[in-house]
């Protein structure tokens, strides 16, 4: 790696806000000889355009001997946040590519077929003559040999061990902050009928313990192992086939290195096993602290890496997340350049939220977003709920205030689809949504006030956030909160000249603040130092519907939804 090029490397034609100092920070940390460091940078701070430099300097093949490994990989956890690279055209030079189901055949008749159901996954001996001008082949062919490939954390994580995308130089993660939760949840098995064909053939015992779990597993690799030999017979499979029996190797080898891990008296993965509803029922194993999971996956991938987020708020506890040295990582600091006075917290709590209380709770919130909706009449909201249960509930209070006219919702199938309808409308629309704290761009008119109904903390009913907290991991379980409360804050306010409210309905919020204060990074703290008690207008619903249309006055199309797993301990985070 060439740090000195870093500033050559930036892809702008010049620098906004802290982007100089920030580029000189992260050449120094390189030059001091650190292997990684995190770049604490906050939203507006450009991090895509710093992940660009960073990379550049990564070395190239007319500057390696024939041992050394050159070129960068970009990464990121985020779909939508790739699909921004992608569009941008100031990173151009990031190739992109991405897993086989976004790509569709090109053969006759099976222009509809994604490339993971083709011919040449379905056929044993089929021999494509058009191969070199796949989409999925041409892109990764293309990606493997480009300066920068880009792709997502998943596709990174899955392509480990390939000989298509073996170790490079530099290794850039944005939104990394999460990355210790992302390893865990790709690593966690699930077996139940979803995952296992053959389920209703299979006694599945009341698992008491790893070592009964252990057993169980044995057992169903082997089932699998043998239907995987049947469906290998076939000359031709179907597409279900195909997906079955991807399905159904990725399951051996997942269970073949839990066994592994777990019986290996030096790896640092603690293992928790989840059976709900005991005999018959579904069985995950889950693992903590996965560091042997990330070094094959991630630390082994790249000489040099680059980790940025604006929320990477302790540098030791995220090291010790991930099974990184401290002593080997630097944390570079970039400040936030939007006027605080631009994006003000604003304190309308109306008391907790946790489940014993929401009933009683929740009423006051809606009629104070209904206040909200009076005080904000003719410009864009959004509400997030944490959970569909909550968001099912608002609508209903909401539609029985009489504003229902102006509420959108949307369900976990249909999210997408929902969240662009109400960005391209032009009426002052609120999209009440779920699971949206990260990677959600609301510029300018986009969206002006939000509303967090309840402090994000992880569900304790999960077995790996009741053993942390066992251990006393309470840091933990506040950080986790934190982070997903300024990510939050970070929809509204894009731009320096960009300004948007955010109210805060859950006290519980308050207490979040008082009991993570030492992790907030400056800048957030400013926003909370400055939290006061608005004066919105009175309760009238008429009032929040002022600036609608008489021709939109009418209750929008809504789903009511509520498929996945809301007790996951990232869907605080991630849907």
């Amino acid at each position: 790696m060439y740090p000195a090029r870093i500033t050559d490397e930036f892809p702008a034609p010049s620098y906004r806000g802290n982007q100089k100092q920030a580029l000189a920070d992260i050449r120094a940390a390189f030059e001091r000889g650190k292997d990684v460091v995190l770049v604490r940078a906050p939203t507006g701070s450009g991090k895509s355009l710093l992940a660009r430099a960073i990379a550049g300097c990564a070395r190239t093949a007319g500057e390696a001997a024939a041992e050394q490994v050159i070129d960068a990989y970009y990464t990121t956890p985020q779909v939508s946040q790739l699909d921004d690279v992608a569009e941008d055209a100031l990173l151009e030079d990031l190739c992109v590519i991405r897993g086989k189901n976004n790509y569709d055949c090109i053969l006759p008749g099976e222009t509809d077929t994604p490339v993971n159901q083709a011919p040449c996954v379905r056929e044993r001996k089929f021999d494509c003559q058009v191969k070199h001008r796949c989409p999925y082949f041409s892109d990764r062919a293309i990606a493997s040999n480009r300066r920068i490939a880009a792709m997502t954390l998943a596709y990174f994580m899955q392509t480990a061990g390939s000989d298509v995308f073996g170790k490079r130089d530099v290794v850039v993660i944005d939104e990394a902050h999460g990355l210790g939760e992302w390893a865990e949840m790709y690593a966690t098995i699930d077996l139940s009928p979803g995952t296992i064909p053959m389920w209703n053939d299979i006694d599945v015992p009341e698992i008491d313990g790893l070592d009964e779990a252990v057993a169980f597993t044995e057992r169903v690799e082997h089932l699998a192992e043998r239907r995987v030999k049947e469906l290998r017979k076939k000359a031709e499979l179907t597409g279900e086939e195909v997906a079955e029996r991807d399905s159904l190797n990725t399951l051996r080898q997942d269970l073949g290195w839990f066994r592994e891990d777990y019986t290996d008296a030096e790896s640092a993965t603690t293992w928790v096993v989840d059976q709900a509803d005991g005999e018959n029922a579904p069985v995950t194993i889950k693992p903590m602290n996965p560091e042997r999971y990330l070094k094959h996956t991630v630390w082994e991938r790249g000489n040099r890496f680059a980790l940025l987020s604006a929320t990477i708020l302790n540098k030791e506890a995220f090291c010790a997340n991930v099974g990184l040295d401290p002593e080997n990582v630097a944390l570079v600091e970039v400040g936030h350049t939007f006027p605080v006075e631009n994006r003000p917290l604003y304190d309308v709590t109306q008391g907790k939220m946790t489940y014993e209380y929401r009933d009683d709770t929740l009423p006051d919130i809606a009629r104070t977003i209904v206040r909200i909706m009076a005080q904000h009449t003719d410009e864009k909201g959004l509400v997030h709920c944490h959970s569909y249960a909550i968001q099912e509930q608002l609508n209903e209070l909401l539609d029985d205030f009489g504003v229902g006219a102006r509420v959108r919702t949307h369900d976990k199938d249909g999210r997408d689809g929902a969240l662009a309808a109400w960005k391209r409308s032009d009426n002052p629309d609120v999209f009440l949504s779920v699971k949206m704290e990260e990677a959600l761009d609301l510029e300018g008119d986009l969206c002006r006030w939000q509303v967090l109904c309840k402090a994000p903390y992880p569900n304790t009913r999960d077995s790996r956030v009741a053993r942390r907290l066992e251990d006393d991991q309470w840091g933990w379980y506040y950080r986790t909160a934190l982070r997903t409360v300024i990510q939050a804050c970070g929809r509204v306010v894009r731009a320096p000249d960009d300004y948007g409210a955010t109210y805060l309905a859950d006290s519980s919020l308050l207490d979040l603040f008082d009991r993570a204060e030492h992790d907030m990074p400056d800048w957030f703290r400013a926003q909370v130092d400055r939290l006061s008690r608005p004066d919105l207008p009175r309760f009238a619903p008429d009032r929040a519907l002022s600036a609608v249309s008489s021709g939109t006055k009418r209750r929008h199309n809504r789903s009511r939804s509520r498929s996945g797993d809301e007790n996951h301990p990232l869907s605080d985070v991630w849907d």
